[in-house]
């Protein structure tokens, strides 16, 4: 993805939640031994040491193309191989037995020819294994996208639409059963707990609204679109009785095997 540097640790406000879904995805690879792992899109390390308990006799690389995020892997985890690198230009010489990417891929393009040249990292029994939110499908993925739409932002915000890239299951599955011999898809729905409205703008804000928010110039300019965003937040997550919000978020994972 273009534009500014990742913030690490604004991702890392809602580090549990974030990486809630790389356990998901790593206990559910069915390989025992790997010995070469590489964690496409790791962001600051916290996916990546999911997959270090469960195989801590394994090689396993990081690669990301934040600066930003791979200095702060570097920081945390030092003794780790961290590379900075665009997944889409990666070449390596070694192939691995699992390939991992967690909420990264949707900030890549054309997924019709980046499947298939994840799927050439494998090793002959190798598995790639996928985790993909489903934001532009939530209720606040649309709002964004029907705010970004006022003739207010709509020049400003000109291609943040599609600089994120999902497709239904169905695409996934046709483009893995060319090369996989088993696929194991599924969908899981987090139900994340929050303290007020406020906590998912800031959810959105190091993800989803970044690239909305990079596109205005002006202090005041994304002041007002977070404010009205903030707004249709508030109109459609409703308090808690606690006073709690609680933020649903859909995701997509796929594991193939090949």
């Amino acid at each position: 993805m273009k534009g500014k540097d990742w913030n690490p640790d604004l991702y890392l406000k809602f580090k549990n939640e974030r990486t809630q879904p790389s356990i998901d995805l790593t206990f559910r690879i069915n390989i025992e031994s790997p010995e070469n792992i590489i964690d496409i899109g790791c962001g600051p390390g916290n996916s990546t040491q999911i997959l270090v308990q469960r195989w801590p006799n394994s090689n396993i690389i990081g690669i990301d193309n934040s600066p930003g995020m791979i200095e702060k892997a570097r920081s945390d985890y030092p003794d780790q191989e961290w590379i900075l690198s665009n997944a889409s230009e990666f070449i390596s010489d070694v192939l691995f037995d699992i390939v991992f990417s967690n909420a990264t891929i949707q900030w890549i393009p054309n997924h019709d020819k980046l499947i298939p040249k994840l799927l050439s990292l494998l090793s002959s029994k190798g598995a790639l294994a996928i985790q993909l939110p489903q934001f532009r499908n939530m209720p606040v993925g649309k709002a964004l996208e029907n705010i970004a739409d006022k003739d207010r932002w709509k020049k400003k915000t000109l291609g943040c639409k599609e600089l994120y890239t999902f497709h239904e299951y169905g695409f996934y599955y046709d483009l893995l059963q060319k090369h996989a011999n088993k696929i194991d898809m599924w969908e899981t729905s987090y139900f994340h707990v929050l303290d007020s409205h406020y906590s998912i703008l800031e959810w959105i804000r190091s993800a989803g609204m970044k690239p909305y928010l990079e596109r205005l110039e002006s202090e005041n300019d994304k002041f007002a679109f977070e404010n009205e965003v903030l707004k249709e937040i508030k109109k459609l997550y409703p308090v808690q009785q606690d006073k709690k919000v609680v933020f649903p978020f859909k995701r997509l994972f796929f594991i193939a095997y090949k």
